[in-house]
């Protein structure tokens, strides 16, 4: 199959994984073009001036090679003008610079916390890169309701309560929260579930939940409760286990054999939390540790989790972009933009000395709004929590290398069954889920060397084909894929970034900026794309990229089901000039094909799904224009029902409480104008 030209922009593994090839140039190679890199890098210097900052560095497309930041953005960026003095790979980013944008801070703390944040947002190849594919998990104690649910947390703080966190990992979160529900009894429901309760749920029989919504408890007891749940969270275990200790002794006094067989069963819960802290962290309070191996050209950030003085996980990190790049330089990198998303706690302790470690003391303080200390452990059970903390570092490592060379052999195993000439970089997968054709739902899923890329998934809303034609369907998703790489090619319209507010910013003269978009999978063309079909979502995928004019540059193949529909793993692997191959049984290569297939399944049919739950929740009143969820809501607690909303004269509608006059025309003449 023909592979895309040499002159066709490409990306592989989308905005995380720019093309490796490419950022490994050679300086020699890069040569001719220093002149214009450091020409625009000059042009920029003359109107800088010696003040804190952060500075962008932009290729020819606009998109962000580089984010840096410093104590002096003319003296700083000026040093990119001496060549001499630069390393391979900053030549090699200099000479593809041919604009940069500025950012003026009011300190240097703040222009290395928006330094982190940038990197996040824009994923610069010339930077080392955290990947995180997940947000970190919390637990919730809300404090928005009289009696206060428990619950996983991910992504944005803005409910009202205690957050407790974070875990590494959303299984260690689940298996806390059984826990806790044993140990407080506190209730999970969400509140809707709590307010429409007769009698309690199972929760209760199996006791996880002490049943407020049907009072068998009252406010203060559960009061009493969440305030224990407080304290354990906190790190007082000890004084809450004492007290159920003494509860317990008092009712086995008092013959009350029933409630000390309870608190028995508590004391039980909180010793499995405890007992299953594999790291002895105590006294330490709420602290992170971070070590760093490195390998054969790949480093591994070893994180562990304290808080109160218990173990809430460990997470082994995989920065990216790490050649030519100091150890400590990419610890310190990759501890800025981990807590961009992660409160930092008031200790840190690090394997080694950072560069600028007390400015990101002062920045991570700034950041939390209280002293954060970072700190190397010299002796005593500190330095045996880091010397644990190394040794999981390094195993994490050896066992990541092991399984890159495992999918570099797959890599390369795929691309000789499928007759390509080096191994896919981007591999696309897609199929469409839809019952009889209503709530139809495309998606594409996207695997890279190191696996999938899921901040590259995309959902398609079916919205031109008609009927249950899976071919037509197929026909849309491609299309509407594909059409924005091609306008894109012809000339993308510029979108303006957002920076933080207060802060001064200007752009030196260039292409447009499109670093908002630029690095999005709409200008990224994969090596390999996969369809979950046979012959004719095969052919309907290659009629809407022969029409765009990109058939000859991507390879394209159909997975169908073989016999049995599948059931003994024969798939059949379906090639645009009609051949056909198979797979041995077994094949390790197989299952690696199933599993892309699978995934793509999994992503469709939860879209397919979530498109349904939504559709069953929804109202007539949704097709009014310009009127919002809390007029909704009024006009359905007046009337009772939208059939009645919509027979309801406009004096009625004008009654409604929380209706206005301008209101109730806008509903009236939308079901009515047509009269």
């Amino acid at each position: 199959m023909a592979r895309t030209p040499a002159g066709t922009p490409q990306h592989p593994g989308g905005a995380e994984r720019f093309n490796e090839e490419r950022a490994a140039q050679t300086v020699a190679s890069a040569q001719p073009d220093l002149e214009g890199g450091v020409q625009a890098i000059r042009d920029t210097v003359k109107v800088l001036k010696p003040v804190p900052g952060v500075y962008r560095m932009l290729d020819a497309r606009g998109e962000v090679l580089y984010v840096g930041k410093a104590r002096s953005l003319k003296a700083r960026v000026a040093n990119y003008t001496q060549i001499a003095g630069l390393s391979g790979r900053l030549q090699r980013m200099v000479s593809q610079t041919r604009a940069m944008e500025i950012i003026t801070t009011n300190s240097e703390a703040e222009a290395l916390l928006l330094e982190a944040q940038l990197i996040k947002r824009f994923r610069p190849p010339f930077n080392v890169l955290l990947r995180d594919d997940k947000s970190f998990p919390f637990i919730l104690l809300r404090a928005d309701h009289a009696f206060p649910r428990i619950q996983k947390h991910r992504g944005a703080r803005r409910a009202k309560g205690n957050y407790y966190g974070p875990f590494a990992s959303a299984g260690s979160v689940n298996t806390t929260l059984n826990a806790l529900q044993k140990l407080f009894l506190l209730r999970s429901c969400t509140d809707s579930f709590f307010n429409n309760r007769d009698r309690p749920c199972l929760l209760y029989q199996i006791k996880r939940c002490s049943a407020p919504c049907v009072g068998r408890i009252d406010e203060g007891g559960y009061d009493a409760l969440v305030r224990q749940a407080k304290d354990f969270l906190s790190g007082k275990s000890g004084a809450v286990q004492a007290d159920l200790e003494r509860q317990m002794a008092e009712a086995a006094e008092n013959l009350d054999f029933e409630t000390a067989a309870m608190l028995r069963d508590r004391l039980r819960a909180a010793t499995f939390i405890q007992g299953s802290q594999a790291i002895n962290a105590a006294g330490l309070g709420d602290a992170d540790v971070f070590a760093l191996a490195a390998s054969k050209g790949q480093m591994s950030v070893q994180s562990f989790f304290i808080r109160g003085g218990q173990n809430w996980g460990h997470r082994a990190l995989f920065p990216r972009h790490t050649a030519d790049v100091d150890e400590a330089q990419v610890l310190a990198d990759v501890m800025l933009q981990f807590y961009e998303e992660v409160p930092p706690p008031p200790t840190i302790l690090v394997d080694r000395e950072l560069p600028e470690g007390e400015l990101i003391e002062a920045a991570l303080s700034e950041l939390a709004g209280r002293k954060v200390r970072l700190s190397i452990p010299e002796r005593g059970d500190r330095r045996k929590l880091m010397a644990q903390a190394q040794r999981n570092a390094v195993e994490a490592l050896e066992r990541r290398l092991a399984e890159t060379g495992t999918k570099a052999r797959l890599n390369r195993e795929l691309a000789e069954f499928l007759e390509l000439d080096t191994p896919p970089q981007r591999i696309e997968v897609y199929d469409n889920s839809h019952i009889q054709g209503a709530k139809a739902v495309g998606a594409m899923v996207v695997a890279g060397p190191e696996g999938f890329e899921k901040g590259q998934y995309r959902k398609f809303n079916i919205r031109e084909a008609q009927s249950n034609d899976d071919f037509a369907m197929m026909r849309e998703v491609m299309a509407r894929r594909f059409r924005a790489w091609r306008d894109d090619e012809e000339g993308p319209t510029p979108s303006p970034s957002r920076e933080r507010e207060g802060s001064e910013t200007w752009r030196t003269e260039g292409e447009p900026s499109r670093s908002g978009v630029g690095t999005s999978h709409d200008t990224i063309l994969p090596d390999l794309i996969l369809i979950d079909g046979g012959k004719g979502q095969l052919s309907s995928v290659m009629a809407v990229l022969e029409e765009i004019g990109i058939a000859d540059d991507i390879a394209v193949v159909g997975i169908a089901k073989g016999p049995h529909h599948g059931r003994e793993g024969r798939e059949v692997f379906h090639f645009p000039d009609g051949r056909e191959k198979m797979l041995p049984a077994g094949s390790p290569l197989l299952f690696h094909l199933q599993n892309l297939r699978d995934e793509v399944h999994r992503y469709v049919i939860g879209a397919h799904r979530a498109k349904r739950s939504k559709a069953i929740t929804a109202s007539p009143l949704d097709e009014i224009p310009g009127i919002g969820p809390a007029r909704k809501r009024a006009l359905l607690l007046h009337f009772g029902t939208a059939s009645k909303v919509r027979a309801a004269a406009l004096e009625d509608l004008q009654r409604a409480p929380g209706v206005s006059a301008a209101v109730a025309r806008k509903v009236y003449d939308f079901y009515h104008a047509a009269g």
